[in-house]
């Protein structure tokens, strides 16, 4: 934040500082000090508001709300863990059907809960969850 302040980077510093309220917020409401799973899991909500009000803005051909978004999106993931490659995903998919066995659409459940607990934060779960349903079909 201070690096934003002191570089006159006022997109960067609105980012920043929408993040620290929402994980402040956070802390207030359940009064805890947040660890860093918590804190991820605020960052991954943030960026799926993010691609949600993309895509709405793109259907409104609002090109400049979207550069502000893609911006914030830009800001946001500087603080996500490193994002695991397609290979990586894929295999740990792959790894995830063979150990419960999953052979419908009906263990996608399955397949997600054990998914969420190892990607969490290091791949988009909305991308997974296509993934998946493409394979047990």
């Amino acid at each position: 934040m201070k690096s934003a302040m002191r570089s006159k980077d006022s997109e960067r510093l609105g980012a920043v500082r929408l993040l620290l309220a929402s994980i402040k917020q956070k802390e207030v409401d359940e009064r805890v000090e947040l660890i860093d799973e918590d804190i991820i899991s605020i960052i991954e909500k943030m960026l799926k508001q993010r691609r949600d009000s993309i895509e709405a803005f793109n259907k409104a051909d609002r090109k400049d709300l979207v550069q502000k978004e893609e911006l914030e999106i830009k800001v946001l993931q500087d603080y996500m863990p490193q994002q695991l490659s397609e290979v990586e995903v894929e295999k740990a998919i792959f790894d995830a059907i063979e150990n419960i066995g999953a052979k419908s659409m009906k263990d996608m459940g399955a397949v997600m809960g054990i998914l969420k607990s190892q990607l969490a934060g290091k791949a988009n779960m909305a991308d997974v969850s296509k993934k998946i349903k493409i394979k047990l079909t």
